[in-house]
This record gives C-alpha cells, structure tokens and sequence, in this order.
C-alpha cells in the first residue's frame, strides 16, 4: 500500500523500555540548519530543531505547496489564537477563599469554587486563584463564562480532592445505542469547561433520558440561523466569496457547515476521493452518517466586499452540491482556561469497560481559544476531553495514577486543537480484567488537531473510527500497548492527511503508529522499525491508499523534527 519508501539510519529498540529510558528517548535532540525551504519555514524549523539530519521529500514537497499538500495537513493555526504562543494573563477578580474555601483536605470547597467562578463571569471574566494545599470537591466545577480562568499555584502545590462521581453528581447517562453502556465513558468532565445554554440543554436531555447532541449547533439543529451561503471555493483557501457579508464583522465567531449528498461525495472528500472510496458502503454507517453536516467554527479577520478572509485555510474544498453556508451556533465558550492544578480522584480500580462512573478530569465543550496549561489529572476514568471543542490548546498536562479508559478524547466534530508537552504515565496498578486502555483518541470527523512533543509510557495512537481526516501526531515517545475502539456503524478508521512525523515506538508494535496500510493519503515519515502484532487492522478502502512511508527505521534523524512548529511560521 505504501506509495513511497525511502531507508534512513538503522532503527530503534524493539523491545519495551523503562521510564528513564522512554524519556531519555523523547529528549533527544539535535541542531543545524534546514535547507530547501523558504524563509519562514526555514526559521521556524530551526527554532523546532531541524538542521542535521535527513530532510525527507515529503518535506520539500510541503514548503513548495504547504496549503494543498495531498498527504500531509497545514496544522500551523492549530491550538488558541491561531497557535499563539503568548499567554494572557487576566487580572485576578475572586480568591476561592473569601468564598468559604479551606485548603485541609476536608472541607467540601466546591460550592465556594463555583460561586467564585460565577461572580468572575458576572464581571465580565478575569482570574479565580485556588491556594496552595488540597482542596477537598464533592462535586464539579463548571467554568460557564468566557474569559474565565481558573488557577492554582501550581500542579506540584494544588490539588482538588473529588469524592463522587458523574453518575452521581448528574445522573447516569446512557448511550444512545442502548443496552447498559455509559457515556460518561466518553463525556463530561469533573472539571467543565462549557457555555450555560450547553450545559443547560445537556441536563435537560439526560433528565428526559434522551440523547443530547453534542455537536456545534446543540440538540436543535434545526434553530441555526444562515449568516450567508458560500461559492465553490478549493482547500487551502484563507479567502472565500459568500453571497451577503452584512451580518459578518472581523472577529466574529461563525461555523461554516458543509452538507453532504445523496452519493456521500462529502464523505469520499474526506477520505481523499481515492479509488476505494466510490466503492465503500457509506448507507449503513449510521453512526458516521449522523456527523454529518461538518461544522466548523472560525473566526472572520477581514471582510471585503463580498470576500471573507478566514483565520484559518479552508479544511475541505466547498461544491455546490454540499450547500456550503456560515451560520450561527450554540454560543461557544472563549477565552477561558484552567491551570496549575492537580485533580485527583478515589483510587478506585477501573471499571469493566464502557461502564465507567464518570471519574473524569477535564473536558472542553463547544469551547473556542480556551486553555489548559500545566494540569495533572490522577486516578481518572478518562482523563482530557475535546467535544465539539475547536481551537483549544492543552499544554503541560498529565495522566498519572491507575490507569484511565481514555487518558485523552477527541470527538464530536473537534478541529484545529493543540496538545503539546503532554505525559501519560504508566499505571501504578494492574489492569482489572474487563477494562481497556486506548490512548490519544481522535473520532467523529474531528479534524486539523495536533499532539505535539509527547511521552506515552502506555497506550496508543487512537482512532475510533468516524473517519476523522487532516490530524497530526509528532514528536512522541510511545510504548504502543493500547487498542483502539469504534463501533462498526461509524465507518472509517481514517480520512485522508494523517501525518504521523518522528515517532519513537518503544515496543516495536506498529498498530495505528505505522499508517502506510491503513490511512489514504497519509504520511508516516521517521518512525522507528515496528512490526504487526496484537490488534491488527485493515484497510478501509480498497485499492491504491497514495500512502507515503519516509525515513522508516529512523529514530529522531528526520528534520523538521516537529512537523507542527516548523509549520508555525507560515502565514498567508
């Protein structure tokens, strides 16, 4: 299936490593000077390490056509304002302590927490510091405003102690396929990051016992409103020609929202309109069917005439025949955050699997330019959760403790996110029999995320299936000892323009870290030697994938070494 193969430096370890040596393989680092590219990209390269080293073709074929490469995706606008690397800081408005909140350890302080959270909301936004010391939680935090941020001193110096779980606090919540799953396996977090009318519709279904959508237009996705229809436009553009721009303004949020046809030419674009995909069963994936309209949230910069500029290139191309319009959507969440903080649950032992109580830690729901920055998360059910959630950035967080189902989810419709410096450490006990690990997840046509400069001590690079399409996985250290999910309804492993770049496997599994076979029109460039073994997978689609393979038995030589930032210093 590989449509190209080119052999590096010898490759890595096979065997499984122990904690000193998995970090000691993701510290790896080398320098020098990148050649072959223009001058923006050259520059942010070498600020990610690219200089001695192979530069693969793929490389150089990118920087000539970064915007319409057919396997590789252009994630440099990934994560909050556009991949911004300055942090605001807003003023600090509340102290959790003049609420009532008491760091022993035993104090119930989640009233307090949340009183605190919502006088920031009433005044406009702004800070809630936490002490240091270990503030006991009996129930969740909900951050519900924008420009809310919640902070402790620090994840070495703050700690929320959670007591009960989702099933408790709200209320089982059962999947919509029936039977006794729960999707708190898969939802919700301990700490919630979403806007009130979200989570008012969110109760309100699961009080009726009814399936909330969880997408960008909310359970009634009849009540979006069109802002204007959109001409054909091609993938890559930063511009596009709409038919009325008198309810645009630069700045404003919208959701571009594709439709799909009666053949699922929609979905074939996804897939890269190869060769297998016209003769793919799209009718029976009922479960990928339904994520259908694609929504996608960005914000205006310019308007022109007739000609909005977007802050980001457009993920897909635009036809007549998808009705392509920007609407409306359920108010999203922006601007808001959470940092320097430990929530540690019960050390409980897993539940069996898809029977999780809601143990979770922090999840972002329809949240735009939101922030995670230095958190740890112990002793979860699922750990860090993007739903419906675009243009987030989740940085210095980490998985530690027993052992989570999901230790990071990304689904419902979740695009151009950013998780960087992230750790999922190995579990301090045993797996109870029945449960499952996966790892970093990416599902539901969630597209344009990236997970940059990771250690995985377990799990995997997860799909579960919804043919998410245009994610990138690089410079990561991972022993690949977790198995994917997806029910069969939801169709695809993989879309088109996965890039996996410079990948140190530990235990020389390939499964979902080597691609070549599986993803069309993918990219798996300086990955280790690996080999098949435990769940093995097959192709989706029939026929030739135009998968490329490059630098395969490399560890750490390929340059860029980290596709995202060498990709930061490209503008329009």
């Amino acid at each position: 299936m590989s449509h190209e193969e080119s052999r590096g430096s010898a490759g890595g370890d096979a065997g499984s490593i122990g904690r000193r040596g998995l970090l000691g393989g993701a510290a790896v680092v080398a320098a020098g000077v990148m050649t072959g590219a223009p001058p923006a990209l050259a520059a942010s390269g070498a600020a990610s390490g690219a200089g001695s080293g192979v530069v693969p073709s793929l490389w150089r074929e990118f920087t000539r056509n970064p915007f319409t490469h057919p396997q590789i995706p252009f994630v440099g606008r990934a994560g909050c304002r556009g991949g911004s690397t300055r942090r605001p800081r807003p003023r600090v408005v509340a102290d959790v302590r003049d609420f009532g909140a008491v760091a022993d350890g035993t104090t119930d302080c989640a009233p307090a927490i949340n009183r605190a959270l919502a006088a920031a909301g009433r005044a406009g936004g702004g800070t809630v510091t936490l002490p240091p010391g270990t503030l006991r939680i009996d129930g969740l935090i909900r951050v519900a405003h924008s420009d809310v941020v919640l902070r402790g001193a620090g994840s070495d110096r703050t700690v929320l102690k959670a007591t009960r779980h989702l099933t408790d606090l709200v209320g089982p919540y059962g999947s919509r396929y029936g039977g006794d799953k729960s999707s708190w396996s898969w939802a919700g977090g301990l700490i919630w990051l979403a806007p009130e009318a979200r989570w008012k519709s969110l109760t309100e279904a699961i009080g009726a016992k009814q399936w909330p959508f969880e997408g960008w237009t909310g359970n009634r996705r009849d009540e979006w409103r069109t802002l204007a229809t959109v001409s054909p436009a091609r993938r890559g553009s930063w511009t596009v020609r709409v038919s009325d721009t008198s309810r645009l303004r630069p700045g404003d949020l919208v959701l571009l929202r594709v439709a799909d046809d009666a053949e699922h030419t929609l979905l074939a674009h996804m897939a890269g309109d190869g060769p297998g995909t016209g003769s793919y069963s799209w009718d029976d994936k009922t479960k990928l069917t339904s994520y259908v309209p694609y929504e996608w949230p960005v914000r205006v910069t310019e308007v022109h005439g007739r000609r909005v500029t977007l802050e980001r290139p457009l993920p897909l191309d635009l036809r007549p025949e998808w009705d392509p319009r920007l609407t409306t959507h359920v108010g999203a969440l922006t601007g808001a955050g959470v940092e320097g903080l430990t929530l540690e649950a019960p050390n409980l032992p897993q539940q069996p699997h898809l029977l999780d109580l809601g143990y979770n830690g922090v999840v972002l729901q329809c949240a735009y330019d939101c922030r995670i920055d230095d958190v740890t998360v112990r002793n979860v059910d699922n750990g860090f959760g993007l739903v419906a959630a675009s243009a987030c950035t989740l940085s210095r967080t980490r998985v530690a403790g027993r052992g989570a189902h999901h230790p990071y989810f990304c689904r419902e419709g979740s695009h151009d996110n950013l998780v960087e410096d992230f750790t999922v450490e190995e579990r301090t006990t045993p797996a109870p029999a029945g449960t499952q690990l996966h790892g970093i997840n990416v599902e539901g046509l969630s597209s344009y995320n990236v997970w940059s400069r990771g250690v995985m001590e377990m799990g995997t690079f997860d799909s579960h299936r919804g043919m998410p399409f245009a994610n990138v996985r690089t410079d990561i250290t991972v022993n690949n000892n977790g198995r994917h999910g997806g029910d069969a309804s939801a169709g695809p492993l993989f879309g088109a323009r996965f890039a996996h770049w410079n990948i140190r496997v530990t235990n020389g599994r390939a499964g979902l870290t080597r691609i070549d076979g599986l993803a069309p029109w993918s990219a798996t460039v300086g990955i280790n030697e690996v080999r098949e073994f435990d769940q093995i997978d097959v192709p989706d689609f029939t026929g030739d994938l135009n998968a490329r393979l490059e630098l395969y038995g490399t560890t750490g030589a390929v340059r860029p070494r980290n596709l995202y930032e060498a990709m930061r210093g490209l503008g329009r």
